[in-house]
């Protein structure tokens, strides 16, 4: 447990952090979702402005700091590939 007011502090500092993080990780999970279930119904034009939505939240996530730049660049190429392949 936290003894110094300094520890006390980031204790709580983290809880703050950690509930933001977690909102904003489950709202890109969410985008990311309803391309998936795009892609799965196989509605090209569906998939395609969903990842167009998705897109600038996962980067968002990114200079957030809730997900690393290559994993987001990552995930967005992988989606527009399937996405592609649906034609």
């Amino acid at each position: 447990m936290a003894n110094s007011p300094q520890s006390k502090k980031r204790a709580r500092q983290n809880e703050r952090r950690f509930a933001v993080n977690k909102a904003r990780r489950s709202r890109i999970r969410t985008f990311l979702r309803k391309v998936e279930e795009a892609i799965a119904s196989g509605d090209k034009d569906a998939a395609a402005t969903a990842l167009k939505a998705a897109q600038p939240e996962l980067m968002r996530g990114v200079t957030k700091g809730v997900y690393h730049k290559n994993t987001a660049a990552r995930k967005v190429s992988r989606l527009a590939a399937r996405i592609k392949a649906l034609a």
